[in-house]
């Protein structure tokens, strides 16, 4: 098992190289940004290039590829209070969108934080395994604490062992 601050240190090496990577990929190919909700600073571009990893890794391990899922940082006022992210889903088209909290809106240093939006996003794609199940307002607190020990199951596991 990797000690907490070193598995800190590998996440925060990958996610400075991430935004270099996307602008290569962004400016090369020519595309726009089309969603300026949040202010773009180097810590809020760095989030969105690892959650848009972290999302299609995670849709990949949890088998949701039928799914179309897209994530997107939005401001604290865009999510209920006391919540880092939400999901809407159709459950007949197969699609889902993922709001994360922004990293602007973040108090923790960056590592904690990327740990923090990781968890999120697996929460949310728990939540479309379960997609299908009647939701009442009794059976939603026994849900969100059941998805939230998946989520942290999930997250142990895949955790790089040494």
């Amino acid at each position: 098992m990797v000690s907490k601050n070193r598995l800190a240190a590998i996440r925060l090496g990958l996610a400075a190289l991430l935004p270099f990577c996307l602008s290569i990929s962004t400016f090369g190919s020519g595309a726009t940004t089309t969603k300026p909700s949040v202010p773009n600073t180097e810590r809020e571009t760095t989030a969105r290039a690892f959650v848009e990893k972290s999302l299609r890794t995670w849709q990949n391990r949890l088998d949701l590829n039928d799914w179309k899922v897209t994530a997107e940082l939005v401001p604290a006022s865009a999510l209920e209070p006391k919540t880092l992210g939400n999901i809407h889903w159709d459950l007949n088209l197969k699609e889902a969108s993922i709001h994360v909290l922004s990293a602007s809106d973040y108090k923790l240093p960056t590592p904690e934080m990327l740990n923090d939006m990781e968890f999120t996003v697996v929460h949310e794609l728990i939540h479309l395994h379960l997609a299908s199940l009647p939701h009442t307002s009794a059976s939603r607190r026994p849900e969100e604490r059941a998805v939230n020990e998946i989520a942290r199951a999930l997250l142990r596991l895949a955790e790089p062992k040494n």
